[in-house]
């Protein structure tokens, strides 16, 4: 029942407005307000300080740039094995597995098709029809910017519109193609095993996703947006680059070829970190 009314609840609040205001928010520079937020957020969500390179509310200029923070060199390892595909992210994995009849499992009795998620782009939906996933939800309390699991030559970027429930397991049992409903930006990457498209969806009061190579992408639009970067001027990152990031929230679904083997010891809610083993490819 608490599940139910909860998720009632995420269709009745108007998810744009109240995001805006909270981002606002989470811009504040005062120095009181925002170390008290971020104070509160640590305490409240037992946040590590110590593998943060800055250790203190008054080193922050604002909530989100405490909630976008860089961790000191050292803290995470990334997989040196040339056959490790790594985690892009700290969190959990929320599911993970095949690609069946081009539709990615969301929880018990919810799925949605690849063509949906990549907001209609059936083209490189194609390329994924007999693929594997990852969905992995990043909690308030971790690290919250995004890495490349493999080195990758990014092809092209879209930008989707949609709604912005909260992402958590309560909304993926209950709301229908939630991670293909909510705004989400799709980054399709050439690499050494083929293509992989990396999906960072939004969430309820995210203010903001970001790439490294063209800065803010949201706030919300109404229709999609498209890039391609075909050029001479390629942009390359290497495995455990940063890719993006979020301000507050949410979520990354990873699409990988079908020669891609996930690590046995991967289940729904099983956490990992940045950096770590995956899966492996032949």
């Amino acid at each position: 029942m608490k599940n139910t009314l909860f998720t009632a609840f995420q269709y009745l609040v108007p998810q744009h407005a109240l995001s805006r205001l909270v981002g606002n928010l989470a811009e504040a520079e005062n120095k009181a307000i925002k170390n008290w937020l971020i104070q509160r957020f640590i305490n409240s969500y037992g946040v590590n300080m110590a593998e943060s390179l800055r250790k203190t509310p008054d080193e922050f200029r604002c909530f989100n740039d405490f909630f976008t923070r860089e961790l000191e060199d050292g803290a995470r390892k990334i997989s040196s094995d040339i056959n490790h595909i790594v985690s892009p992210a700290d969190g959990a994995i929320s599911q993970l597995g095949d690609i069946e009849n081009g539709r990615i499992f969301q929880a018990k009795g919810q799925s949605f098709t690849t063509g949906e998620l990549l907001g209609g782009d059936h083209e490189t939906a194609a390329l994924f029809s007999r693929g594997k996933f990852a969905t992995i939800y990043l909690s308030p309390k971790d690290y919250h910017r995004v890495h490349m699991p493999l080195d990758g030559k990014l092809i092209s970027m879209s930008h989707v519109p949609g709604d912005l429930f909260s992402v958590n397991q309560a909304t993926a049992e209950n709301v229908p193609r939630l991670f293909a409903r909510n705004e989400r930006i799709c980054c399709l990457f050439e690499t050494p095993i083929g293509p992989m498209v990396m999906v960072l969806v939004g969430a309820m009061i995210v203010a903001s996703i970001e790439t490294v190579w063209s800065g803010l992408i949201t706030p919300q639009k109404k229709t999609v947006r498209h890039w391609n970067y075909k050029t001479p001027e390629t942009i390359e990152l290497k495995k455990g680059e940063e890719m993006g990031r979020f301000k507050l929230g949410s979520t990354v679904v990873l699409l990988l070829p079908k020669n891609v083997e996930f690590d046995d010891r991967y289940e729904a809610t099983t956490p990992l970190r940045m950096g770590e083993q995956l899966a492996t490819f032949e």
